[in-house]
């Protein structure tokens, strides 16, 4: 039987506690020297949700996950689902000003962090948030600190051995059916860069890592790495719930590094990776330097960035011998369509693939009407995986949702007679790097306010180990010295580091459309063309 219909109208609680109940002992999450199985979670996250229902935290609660690929991300995350909090994973390395805005504007009750990491302390960081944040009313920490000073704070560890063993309330009971719940608000950048809260429910959330799980044929012999971002829906979704439906056995990694993974993999016998592209690019390198034994990897899968036909050829040569490209977005769950392991070389290679079971996709006009195949237009998506909303953009939902149910995702791209997407472009302006969304506005508004700036416009140049680079071009001031390295640092401090420059170009002006706008197809051939020169 498939997973979408073993798993239908399951919440993510009971998904973990079926599992757990038919295979205790399987391992479930690897990471560093520590194997956690099914039951082991299992355990864990039921005290983890006494300790959190003794807290006060309600149905509904948001519970914020400021944590890397720890173990104790995935037990938060399930202690959260178990008493019907909603949980808001964040990613880490944002800086301090982008999480205060979304801890405010998701009304977190409740943190979860390292105590430092990256260099940061952020133990200190959420202090001054607690006094800023009136909604946020606790804060866990993982670490080793005595925090007996503040009766707010309190280790992850003393709330494990507190909840041991004590009951919760059930969720009450609701007409709708509990998958149908808010699970999760993934944030992601709007049309102009400022955040925005994607809601995903338990049955969003559990369709789409299903869905994935059943085209990637994952089974409880699987073993699966290439995931060190929970935080992203892809993690979250397929990497996450995915193993975890199957039966399977995921290897966290806090920090991605080429060599670490391809060690882990041969030295875990692993048998499916995901990954972005660079992932997959910089393995290559990787191994062609110092090569593993790779003859477990049976697939691979590829997702949050462009896919160029090299790769696809390189990464089934030396890494695995079958890469999927898959087509995600936050706003489905992550997976809309991706490439099977049975189609043609030529559509694995130069498609996203066809959408998954149940996903519908129309091609449309600028005006909404539908345009016939191998038409190019927007892609719009309808199906099980599309979210609820955006969290408190009423306005933000309806001009993305349509009143028929088809998310309208931005993305330039026809669909071919047989079904499969290609992905030519994209109408919003956001530069894809490595994985990440980088929305031009915000990084021109924050190099704007630089003394020594008169005009800047920020693009992405094809890069084929990041899929975009992001460039600064830059009419300075008359008379003003400014260089590459201090816009550089300008941005550094509001933005977090995935959005700052790689390359700051300066103009003497720019190019122009006869209505005054800057034409930056041109400017990204003038950057292309000046890094070529400079080779």
């Amino acid at each position: 039987m498939a997973l979408t219909e073993r798993y239908r109208d399951f919440s993510v609680a009971s998904a973990l506690a079926n599992r757990a109940t038919t295979d205790p002992e399987q391992p479930f999450i690897l990471f560093g020297g520590e194997t956690l199985t099914y039951g082991e979670v299992e355990g864990r996250s039921e005290a983890l949700a006494a300790s959190l229902y003794g807290l006060g935290i309600e149905p509904g609660d948001r519970i914020a996950l400021v944590l890397p690929a720890w173990p104790e991300f995935v037990i938060s995350l399930f202690a959260a689902a178990k008493i019907g909090a909603v949980v808001v994973p964040l990613n880490p390395r944002l800086t301090a000003p982008e999480l205060q805005y979304m801890l405010r504007h998701s009304e977190a009750v409740l943190a979860v962090t390292a105590e430092s990491l990256h260099g940061v302390d952020y133990l200190q960081l959420f202090e001054d948030l607690l006094v800023q944040l009136p909604d946020l009313q606790h804060l866990v920490t993982v670490g080793e600190e005595d925090l007996w000073y503040d009766d707010r704070i309190f280790q992850f560890e003393d709330l494990l051995s507190a909840g041991a063993g004590r009951d919760y309330p059930t969720i009450p009971g609701s007409e709708s059916n509990p998958a149908d719940e808010l699970l999760a608000i993934l944030y992601t950048s709007g049309t102009m860069g400022k955040p925005k809260g994607v809601g995903v429910t338990h049955a969003n959330l559990l369709w789409a890592a299903a869905s994935t799980a059943d085209v990637v044929g994952l089974t409880e012999a699987d073993r699966v790495i290439g995931i060190s971002s929970l935080f992203h829906v892809f993690g979250m979704g397929p990497g996450l719930m995915g193993t975890l439906l199957a039966g399977a056995s995921l290897i966290l990694q806090d920090e991605f590094d080429a060599g670490t993974t391809l060690d882990l993999v041969e030295k875990h016998r692993v048998t499916v990776q995901f990954g972005t592209p660079t992932l997959f690019i910089t393995e290559l390198g990787e191994q062609a330097s110092a090569p593993r034994n790779m003859e477990t990897l049976r697939v691979g899968v590829a997702a949050g960035a462009p896919v160029g036909e090299r790769l696809v050829r390189e990464a089934e040569s030396e890494l695995c011998h079958t890469l999927l490209v898959a087509y995600s977005l936050t706003e489905t769950s992550s997976t809309v369509a991706i490439t099977r392991p049975s189609d043609s070389g030529e559509k694995r290679r130069f498609t996203v693939g066809r959408p998954l079971e149940g996903t519908e996709v129309r091609v449309l006009e600028p005006d909404g009407s539908e345009l016939p195949i191998e038409s190019v237009g927007e892609i719009a998506v309808r199906g099980p995986g599309v979210m609820k909303g955006y969290y408190r953009q009423p306005q933000e939902t309806s001009a993305s949702v349509t009143a028929d149910g088809f998310l309208l995702t931005g993305d330039l791209g026809m669909v071919d007679e047989d079904g499969y997407i290609h992905l030519v472009g994209r109408r919003k302006e956001v530069i894809i790097r490595s994985g990440f969304n980088v929305y031009p506005r915000e990084l021109e508004d924050r190099i704007r306010a630089h003394p020594g700036v008169q005009e800047t416009a920020v693009v992405g140049v094809p890069d084929d180990v990041l899929g975009e680079t992001i460039c600064a071009c830059i009419v300075p001031v008359e008379g003003a010295i400014v260089t590459g390295a201090e816009i550089q640092d300008w941005c550094r401090v509001t933005l977090a580091d995935y959005k700052v420059p790689d390359l700051v170009r300066f103009f003497d002006g720019f190019p122009l459309t006869g209505t005054g706008k800057i034409r930056r197809v041109e400017l990204v051939r003038m950057v292309q063309a000046q890094h070529s020169a400079q080779r």
